[in-house]
């Protein structure tokens, strides 16, 4: 900045800070001036009179050109806003209903907006919380369909050997385990994480080290990472880490690290452990871990996919049908975190965004009727001497007071939705932690202040310019303010407030609809009345003692499973590896091989080599399951025959499979007593003989197709721990239930902690993303239809009321209370068929971009756009129905005299 500006900044901060000072100042210089030239004109010759007659021709009075030095600088501009402002503040307060009907309102568009982009801006625009995070990536196997798998043990291999574009490449995968540190155990997200885990996220441990090589092979040293958070609760803050361990059922862990405090990845994790502490499996068909990377710097995405398709493609051709790989796909991990939550975020921003255009459109309809009644005041101002730019300053000086303070009271709104979020956000919606009302989503409230103001004084303003004010003041009394071209503009602003209310009620019925569609869905089994256990068993998965730990495991589960029996009220109990809704993702899948009667594969490189042959081959989630647990859930045997005691570990191992997978690969034939091989889910090379069919369940979700499981005896196959194992009790006294089951879980197995919940609640969690945009969609659609309503009726009213003295006429001339209800009934029709229509349209253009988020109708259904129609027509016939009532009151000897 120069001098100059920076001193003419300076002189008029001095001037607004200290005013009567710089007011004295000036008059003594301007007497100083005024004095220098009267003494030049006495020396001149001129006597003391003629020399001050002389100055004040030349210079004028000394007040005005105190106003004009005063006027030369920028500080009279703030004056002159303030001086406005102060204004605009007095004129609305004798306008107390206007100011509070048009401030609640903004504050219901701003103040929703605010609360949403609070959401928007944690999850979709704040960058994640790591170093270089744009350098992230998440990495997936490609399957020939385009499908994204998880990666293999040996491809992943492949990936971090051969590539040339990643710093660091993990993988990891998360599962639940009970914990202790000594006290009570606790069930705890745990991820088994590779070596290069850590420095991919470009984060260490603010305590203690990462994991040294020794602890990162397979019977290594066994260590753990803890989060700040499991490190406060579970081991107390222990400042000597030394003295921290954690047990679980795979043994006891010391704790040699603490992430900082808000490393969160994957989200919830309490704990990080070595993944080299179990052997890889051999298996290219085994889709267990997820894939993470850091870009090499000047590496960009494209660059980085082409690498790894390079290598993908390699794989392929190396090991042909072997793999079920195709190509590889990578995705910056801000955007894989995000997912489809992006255009669920995105549906809300432009719902609350409509609304917001209501609210103004309402309060720009009573500033417009508030200018017309003004205009008399308006034209005597203009006779003062007030310019017509004056008059548009005082307009949005009003504006800005309005829009300030129905943001301060929306901003004070959106803390408290902010508040309550936690306890209606979906489970599913990543980074929600930092959802807040802080200095971003300050400053987009600010800027909807601004620009709303500037939207409503600049409207208002152009108003009032196109009057003719000297017309208005010769006219007196007699001008009402509706004028016609009034009247047409707020029409105008009646039909697009309608045709906004109706593109957000569109929105709304379709997302209601899809929910009752999709609540009504059988998910294939019953659910009330249903409890869910989860607990962590003894394992049963490797080491020598295999059969040894399977019978501990069957023991424990078979004992725990008959005192529940036992409960007075139990109706039935199963078990199962995991359930078939919650996460809508939990069983695993994979390819098993068909062998019709030929040996079994000897080892997985020759099972993955039999599955080339795709008339072998197929794929289908493994879900292990208990004797009772078909009945239990409500799942119905089709054919054949459901688990038996005679189905022990030394027996021939059986398989159940659902009626979609006989469906699909025996379609006219009966599969009973076919024999397949699923040994790369559990690592049991031993054939499966199916020996039932049960019907099917929407394990991936209600808007998913069901898809193809196998079922398979936990007494054979042993459940892991690397799943959800979960008793399910059905009983009608859920609480009873429960404190008994707590009971007996403390005395046949104290070390284990369970997790007690009912079926509905993880529906409940399942469904909660739909459910949190129907109730934020839908009380915006409510919101809206309640402006549109009235701001309709202020038409209407303002109308009535304008034509008092011509209604008085007809009725005097013999017009009935029928007609005169039909003629204002007329006018708000009028209104409301073209927004209805312009509404249809703009509806029938945006709703194909939520087509993503509905279930079971299209983004067009005609039973919706024809409901949401006919219930705004009604509506808005209710708004105007009101005013043309008391039309029909009308005086007609009192109308004539009306004014």
């Amino acid at each position: 900045m120069s001098a100059s500006p920076l001193r003419s900044l300076l002189l008029g901060l001095r001037s607004l800070l200290r005013k009567q000072q710089s007011v004295r100042e000036l008059d003594d210089e301007l007497g100083a001036y005024l004095e220098m030239s009267r003494r030049e004109k006495m020396e001149r010759g001129m006597s003391r009179e003629e020399a001050e007659r002389a100055v004040r021709l030349e210079n004028g009075s000394v007040d005005g050109a105190r106003e004009m030095v005063r006027a030369s600088g920028w500080e009279s501009h703030v004056e002159s806003c303030c001086r406005d402002l102060r204004m605009a503040t007095r004129t609305l307060r004798r306008a107390p209903g206007f100011a509070a009907v048009a401030v609640i309102t903004l504050a219901l568009g701003i103040g929703a907006s605010t609360a949403i982009f609070s959401v928007v801006d944690a999850v979709l625009l704040r960058p994640l919380p790591y170093p270089d995070p744009n350098r992230l990536v998440r990495v997936w196997e490609q399957s020939p369909d385009g499908r994204r798998m998880n990666l293999s043990d040996p491809n992943f291999q492949d990936f971090r050997a051969q590539n040339e574009t990643f710093t660091a490449l993990a993988e990891y995968a998360v599962t639940q385990a009970s914990v202790s540190a000594g006290g009570e155990p606790l069930r705890l997200d745990v991820a088994y994480v590779s070596g290069d885990f850590f420095k991919a996220m470009g984060v260490q441990p603010a305590r203690g080290r990462a994991f040294l090589p020794e602890e990162q092979r397979l019977n290594g040293s066994p260590a753990v990472i803890v989060s700040h958070g499991t490190w406060l609760r579970t081991l107390g803050g222990v400042e000597d880490l030394a003295r921290c361990r954690l047990r679980s059922e795979a043994g006891e862990f010391p704790v040699v690290g603490v992430m900082p405090p808000g490393f969160n990845f994957p989200a919830g994790v309490a704990a990080w452990v070595p993944r080299e502490l179990e052997a890889d499996t051999p298996s290219r068909t085994a889709h267990n871990f997820r894939g993470l990377g850091r870009l090499r710097d000047g590496v960009d995405v494209p660059r980085a996919r082409a690498n790894l398709s390079a290598i993908a493609h390699g794989i392929r051709s190396r090991y042909g049908k072997e793999v079920d790989l195709d190509d590889a796909a990578v995705v910056p991990l801000a955007d894989a975190m995000v997912g489809e939550v992006r255009t669920a975020l995105l549906t809300l921003l432009a719902a609350v965004g409509l609304l917001l255009i209501v609210a103004c459109t309402n309060v720009a309809g009573l500033l417009l009727a508030r200018t017309s009644a003004r205009r008399r005041e308006l034209a005597v101002r203009a006779a003062l001497g007030a310019g017509r730019g004056r008059l548009m300053q005082q307009f949005l000086a009003e504006a800005f007071v309005l829009s300030l303070a129905g943001g301060a009271l929306g901003v004070l709104m959106a803390v408290g939705a902010v508040r309550i979020f936690p306890a209606l956000l979906p489970a599913s919606l990543p980074r929600q932690e930092g959802i807040a009302v802080n200095l971003p989503v300050l400053l987009f409230a600010f800027g909807l202040v601004v620009a709303v103001a500037v939207a409503l004084g600049a409207f208002a303003a152009f108003r009032a310019g196109r009057a003719d004010l000297q017309e208005d003041l010769s006219a007196g009394s007699r001008s009402d303010g509706g004028t016609g071209g009034s009247a047409r503009v707020r029409g105008f602003l009646v039909v697009g407030e309608i045709a906004a209310t109706l593109v957000i009620l569109v929105g709304a019925g379709l997302l209601g609809r899809s929910f009752l569609r999709l609540v009504s869905t059988s998910p294939g089994f019953r659910q009330e009345n249903l409890i869910t256990m989860q607990f962590s068993p003894p394992s049963a998965e490797g080491g020598a003692d295999q059969a040894g730990g399977l019978a501990r495991q069957v023991r424990m589960v078979e004992a725990i499973v008959g005192r529940l029996r036992a409960i007075p009220g139990v109706e039935g109990v199963g078990v199962t590896g995991a359930l078939p809704v919650a996460g809508g993702d939990n069983l695993s899948d994979g390819m098993f091989l068909v062998l019709d009667g030929r040996d079994p594969p000897t080892d997985y490189k020759e099972f993955e080599r039999l599955g080339q042959d795709p008339a072998r081959a197929g794929y289908a989630s493994y879900c292990v399951a208990g004797r009772e647990y078909f009945q239990t859930m409500g799942i119905p045997l089709i054919r054949g025959r459901l688990f038996e005691n005679k189905d022990e570990v030394e027996a021939p191992h059986v398989a159940l499979i659902s009626q979609s997978l006989a469906r699909r690969r025996w379609p006219g034939e009966d599969p009973i007593g076919r024999t397949l091989e699923f040994g790369n889910m559990d690592g049991e090379l031993k054939p499966l003989t199916i020996v039932g069919i049960v019907g099917d369940v929407r394990a991936g979700g209600l808007d998913a197709p069901p898809p193809s499981i196998i079922y398979v005896d936990y007494r054979q196959r042993g459940i892991r721990n690397a799943s959800s194992p979960t008793l399910l009790v059905r009983s009608a006294d859920a609480a009873a239930v429960a404190s008994a089951a707590r009971a007996v879980f403390q005395e046949l197995a104290p070390e284990v902690p369970v997790k007690i919940s009912s079926f509905a609640q993880e529906m409940g969690g399942w469904l909660s993303d739909r459910r949190f945009m129907l109730l934020l969609v839908g009380s915006f659609a409510a919101a809206a239809l309640l402006l549109a309503a009235v701001g309709l009726y202020g038409v209407v009213a303002f109308s009535v009321a304008r034509r008092t003295q011509e209604i008085g006429i007809r009725m005097a001339l013999g017009a009935r209370r029928g007609d005169v209800l039909r003629l204002v009934l007329g006018g708000g029709a009028r209104l409301v068929v073209p927004g209805v229509i312009l509404g249809t349209a703009a509806s029938l253009a945006v709703t194909r971009l939520i087509s993503s988020l509905l279930f079971g109708i299209s983004a067009t259904d005609p039973l919706t756009f024809a409901g949401v129609a006919l219930l705004l027509a009604g509506v808005a016939l209710l708004a105007s129905y009101l005013p043309a009532r008391r039309a029909t009151r009308v005086d007609p000897l009192r109308a004539l005299r009306y004014e």
